[in-house]
């Protein structure tokens, strides 16, 4: 099938494909069905006619007599009227006969009617010395019957050669005449089919119409779901995902406009606040370095903020992209850990690494992104002289990174609304949009994250930060560039 074909057919609409899925074959099986039609009606007038030859033939061979004796015997017909009279009943045919002996001496009829050359089958239809074929004469397609007839003499036998041919206007008009009495009842029954086939198709889609009907007529916001009474079996399965990407779609725009709002809350504050410290710098209520050192904490806080929340929206977009690379997790993991070195040692923590090789099918600046995040969590809340450990394991299908710090852990009322955005686990300690990143680029990396506080001896000794991605195929292209 070309595929300027398999175009076509893509582009059909479902009606059309099932009338057309379903007439089509009905046509090519009533086209095939006519031919075969036509051949065994010919057949038919064939075998009919063939009758009558043969009856002609044996009615002028009943009438062949002999003259004289042995060799010198000489053979005569007289053709009577009868073996010729069927078929003056119809003027689109013509009969032609033919006798002689069997050296093919002329005895009677026509004799640029072609002399039988052939054999009798071995095995005919017919209970005597009989042959059929089809010739020419003088231009005209016939059928020929060949009798050999014995013809008794004095003191001898001889043979008789009857030829009788017919022109087949007669026979290949009966045979038209079937094959048209036939194709108007197979018209009449294809079309009985088309319009059942219409109406069915008509009545089985018409709850999908109806259904795009009540999409098309929606309003923009409208995302409830569908209703499923009336529907049919078929169309269940179309309507429970429906129905579920809407309530998908519903809980994003419910995030998106949460997110939104507290977006604007939270940008407003810094900037009401760096509002107020300009003004005061102004009027010269502090000291100026004072005031500058103030203003310069807030703009921090607030571009801390902006590329958090434009890192958020960044991971939305690479969701929609697929990677085609596999990173090393364990490279990047490093390359995080020595960028964060001066904050490591600002605490003078007591750090420790241990990677294995991870390859990772995804982008570097999610893996990098995923990993500052928490390994800066980590660092912020281990107290001076603390511990921290990092440590990247893997199995057969999924790396392991695991991130134990020694702060005071996170308590139970936390936790629930810890990944949310503007969650902060400390008052004035950051943005609360970290772990919302790190909670969203791994749900879109296919794996799993968890909080769970380390317990020594009944007492909270650290947090656990544990994230389980999944290992790229074996085939992929391990990248060290991150």
């Amino acid at each position: 099938m070309s595929a300027s074909i398999r175009t076509y057919f893509r582009h059909l609409s479902l009606r059309s494909y099932l009338m057309l899925g379903i007439l089509l074959p009905v046509v090519l099986f009533i086209l095939v069905d006519s031919v075969v039609i036509y051949r065994q009606a010919l057949a038919a007038v064939n075998t009919a006619y063939d009758r009558t030859l043969l009856a002609s033939a044996k009615a002028i061979g009943e009438h062949i007599q002999a003259d004289g004796e042995a060799e010198s015997a000489t053979l005569h017909a007289l053709v009577p009227y009868a073996a010729l009279e069927v078929f003056e009943a119809d003027n689109r045919s013509r009969m032609i006969y033919r006798i002689s002996d069997t050296r093919g001496a002329l005895i009677d009829g026509y004799e640029d009617l072609a002399l039988w050359r052939g054999q009798l089958p071995a095995l005919g239809p017919y209970a005597a010395l009989v042959d059929f074929y089809d010739d020419v004469y003088r231009g005209d397609a016939v059928r020929v019957a060949v009798l050999l007839q014995p013809v008794a003499i004095k003191r001898a036998r001889s043979m008789a050669v009857v030829q009788v041919a017919e022109t087949l206007e007669l026979r290949r008009a009966l045979a038209r005449q079937i094959l048209l009495d036939t194709l108007w009842r197979q018209l009449a029954l294809a079309s009985v089919i088309a319009l059942v086939v219409f109406v069915v198709v008509q009545r089985a889609t018409r709850p999908v119409r109806r259904l795009s009907l009540q999409l098309q007529q929606r309003r923009v916001d409208d995302l409830t779901p569908l209703a499923l009474d009336d529907t049919p079996v078929e169309l269940r399965p179309l309507l429970d995902a429906t129905n579920t990407t809407m309530r998908r779609l519903h809980h994003l725009l419910d995030n998106q406009k949460r997110f939104v709002r507290d977006t604007a809350h939270q940008l407003r504050t810094p900037l009401a606040v760096l509002k107020v410290q300009v003004q005061s710098a102004l009027r010269g209520d502090v000291d100026a370095r004072q005031g500058l050192t103030e203003i310069s904490h807030t703009v921090e806080r607030a571009t801390q903020l902006a590329n958090q929340m434009l890192a958020l929206a960044k991971v939305a977009q690479l969701a929609q992209e697929k990677a085609t690379e596999s990173m090393d997790w364990a490279i990047i993991l490093r390359e995080v850990a020595l960028d964060l070195a001066p904050l490591i040692a600002d605490k003078a923590l007591d750090f420790d690494i241990d990677t294995q090789t991870a390859p990772i099918q995804t982008h570097a600046w999610m893996l990098r992104e995923l990993s500052r995040n928490l390994l800066h969590n980590a660092i912020r809340y281990s107290p001076e002289h603390g511990k921290l450990q990092l440590r990247l394991l893997c199995d057969a299908s999924h790396a392991a990174l695991v991130i134990s710090d020694s702060g005071p852990g996170i308590s139970e009322e936390l936790r629930k609304r810890l990944f949310q955005p503007f969650s902060a686990g400390q008052a004035h300690s950051g943005s609360g949009l970290g772990l919302a990143i790190c909670l969203e680029i791994t749900h879109t990396l296919g794996g799993q994250i968890e909080l769970v506080n380390r317990v020594v001896q009944g007492r909270i000794d650290g947090l656990d930060a544990t994230v389980r991605l999944p290992l790229a195929a074996p085939s992929a292209d391990l990248s060290t560039k991150p």
